[in-house]
């Protein structure tokens, strides 16, 4: 893997340097959706594990995980900083021991229950760091780029379009192949993922260094700009997180519609992967925080509705996902242009983006988190339960559902129209 220079500001995303960059996103989000979502439920009925006892160890692994990656990311700085091929063996040696985890952790030993339970906790931390790992070293590679706003959307969006075709990938493959086929399909993909890196050469002379002057601002808090940032991120974080918590509630309990959920989440995500060139595009003509803040308009308006649909509504919550999906690709792509932006413009570029980076992806996960922590006791102190039948208690879960985070978005929006009224930059469109 080698140094990326900068690039100028006139210069434009060639689709096979994009393809390149993207390719090892596909396998990180592959291998995402069974380590969060399968994985539990395998360990409570196939390993027979106790639920208390569970839930402590994946709360556990999970926060340590997250609190981890600061750390994670000042090392990424570190590797990169020394050049040559080091970063590429680090995401090597990391995609090893991800794909090495995953195949062990569908294979707990047979025996008492606290050494099945003290496998998963050893076994998932290895996993999800290597994860994290990898993922840190990927994200800093596109945003030691830099570059002009549409260009650092374009990177984003070559990295979540790959997102997205994982993801998609792995709620269908991973139930159909089962575990052990599926985990030597992410080794496979690992592997072109990281072959595909390894052929991505340091652009040419036509991709000469910009050379922003200003000096770092030292570490990333001390940046006005990414603690402005990171409040808009968190907040519209959480308000996408929420609906992802509550989703198989909503469908079971208020919509009744179990049998539909599958075709939801495809027309939600395939929405998305349609609607990120738009976006890309939006920047052009409005600018990176302008199209955002518009994208949470217009989620607002694509899920408001939502709270008043009962039963035998399946067919208007398609639509409802198909709508708010197409501004997921927002969402996807912009965010992480403007963090590109914000470290490039503090003067770090070069050397600060992993330290950002960690303090990022610790974000994301801490958002699922919050999200869970919100919403659920809310929905138990409000007297809802799982397949209730009582109408105030569906009522609930369909506001809090729905109703939460379109609160939380416009308090987004207004929090990202307050950030670029501090930084105008934030507006640009070239």
């Amino acid at each position: 893997m080698s140094t990326p220079a900068r690039v100028p500001q006139t210069a434009s995303l060639h689709w096979r340097t994009g393809l390149a960059y993207g390719a090892l996103a596909a396998p990180l989000a592959f291998v995402s959706l069974p380590l969060y979502v399968s994985l539990p439920h395998y360990y409570a009925s196939a390993a027979q594990a106790p639920l208390a006892a569970l839930g402590g160890v994946l709360l556990a692994t999970r926060a340590l995980d997250a609190l981890i990656d600061p750390a994670l990311g000042r090392l990424a700085d570190r590797l990169f900083l020394q050049g040559g091929g080091r970063p590429w063996r680090a995401a090597a040696l990391g995609c090893a021991v991800l794909a090495a985890g995953f195949a062990l952790l569908w294979h707990p030993p047979a025996g008492s229950q606290t050494a099945m339970l003290a496998w998963l906790a050893g076994v998932l931390l290895l996993t999800t760091l290597a994860y994290s790992w990898v993922s840190i070293l990927h994200q800093t590679w596109g945003t030691r780029w830099g570059g002009a706003p549409r260009w650092r959307a374009s990177v984003t969006a070559w990295r979540e379009a790959a997102t997205l075709t994982g993801v998609l990938l792995a709620s269908g493959l991973a139930l159909w192949l089962g575990k052990d086929a599926t985990s030597a399909l992410l080794a496979l993909g690992l592997a072109l993922g990281l072959w595909s890196l390894h052929r991505l050469r340091r652009p040419g002379e036509a991709l000469a260094a910009q050379g922003d002057a200003r000096p770092s601002q030292g570490a990333p808090w001390s940046n006005a700009g990414f603690r402005w940032l990171m409040l808009v991120f968190v907040l519209n974080g959480i308000a996408s997180a929420i609906p992802a918590t509550l989703l198989p509630f909503f469908v079971a309990d208020r919509l009744q519609a179990v049998h539909l959920q599958p075709w939801f989440l495809l027309g939600y995500f395939g929405a998305a992967a349609l609607g990120l060139p738009l976006w890309v595009h939006a920047v052009s003509r409005w600018g990176l925080a302008p199209s955002w803040r518009a994208s949470m308009g217009l989620a607002v308006l694509a899920f408001v509705a939502t709270p008043w649909l009962d039963a035998g509504d399946g067919p208007a919550f398609f639509i409802i996902c198909v709508a708010s999906g197409l501004t997921l690709g927002a969402d996807l792509a912009l965010p992480g242009a403007l963090l590109t932006g914000v470290i490039h413009q503090a003067g770090a570029g070069g050397r600060d983006e992993g330290r950002y980076l960690g303090w990022w992806t610790c974000a994301s996960k801490l958002n699922l988190a919050l999200a869970g922590g919100l919403a659920l006791p809310l929905l138990s102190w409000a007297g809802y339960r799982s397949a209730s039948t009582d109408a105030s208690a569906l009522s609930v879960l369909a506001w809090t559902y729905a109703g939460l985070p379109c609160l939380l978005k416009l308090c987004a929006a207004l929090a990202l129209w307050q950030a670029e009224r501090r930084n105008p930059t934030w507006r640009k469109k070239t």
